[in-house]
């Protein structure tokens, strides 16, 4: 039986909102986390994430009703990031809906959180977000960064993707920050890269602008598809972008 390659909208959220900008500055009003969700699910979409872009504790509590409404209304898997520190923040989320976690700048901090994680929820549940960007100083020349891409750590992007499988992750979420913003497609050669040490899925996001774009992302090794601004903005429908992959001979749900 053939794979079938997801499509994935992503919603970032801030204060019950959803918000947009490019290379997470400038934000924008986007409209209702809950609606647009609904909409992405009857349109077509395989999956939802959700980012939480403010994660205070004000904006994690709106993030659970957020959370909480969606799972009524959309039946298929969520994804929920952002501002996820402990073990209680997973089993909160878990609880109100979300079907996975995605885990960033608290495990570049603290990497036991992932083993912890995946050891009491499974490794199912668990996706490490990377926002990985080119770098001259590291040995496969491209580092992990996190704030959007603002803040560049010492961690080599393959080395700590590695590490990062080693220690329970069951996805991966890769975010080109090159290419994040640019509307001139993926980042193919890092999709490439890192499905070379990958047995895990591989979402590729960053650089979506038109349906053509997300084939070659398949081709390069991602097994789902992630954008954001161009769903939307209307620009482009999931519709359109899962008749441009079936055209280009791969199965999609």
């Amino acid at each position: 039986m053939s794979v079938s390659y997801r499509v994935i909208p992503c919603l970032d959220v801030s204060a019950g909102r959803v918000v947009k900008g490019v290379n997470f500055e400038n934000l924008r009003d986007a409209g209702d986390p809950v609606s647009l969700a609904e909409k992405y699910y009857l349109e077509g979409a395989d999956e939802i994430t959700f980012l939480d872009v403010s994660a205070t504790v004000d904006g994690r509590s709106t993030m659970f009703d957020v959370v909480r409404e969606t799972a009524e209304k959309v039946f298929i898997p969520l994804t929920v990031g952002g501002g996820v520190r402990t073990l209680d923040d997973v089993s909160m989320l878990l609880s109100v809906g979300a079907d996975k976690v995605s885990v960033n700048s608290a495990a570049i901090a603290r990497p036991a959180l992932l083993d912890e994680i995946s050891n009491k929820f499974g490794s199912q549940i668990l996706v490490m977000s990377l926002d990985i960007k080119r770098a001259d100083h590291t040995p496969s020349g491209f580092v992990v960064t996190t704030h959007g891409g603002r803040t560049t750590t010492d961690l080599d992007a393959l080395a700590w993707t590695t590490e990062v499988i080693e220690r329970g992750v069951g996805e991966l979420l890769v975010n080109s920050i090159d290419a994040d913003g640019t509307k001139l497609g993926f980042d193919l050669q890092l999709i490439e890269e890192v499905r070379t040490i990958s047995r895990v899925p591989l979402i590729a996001s960053g650089g979506a602008g038109k349906s053509g774009d997300f084939s070659p992302a398949i081709r390069a090794g991602a097994d789902a598809v992630l954008a954001a601004s161009i769903f939307h903005s209307g620009e482009v429908s999931i519709a359109e972008v899962k008749s441009a992959i079936r055209q280009d001979g791969y199965a999609v749900r």
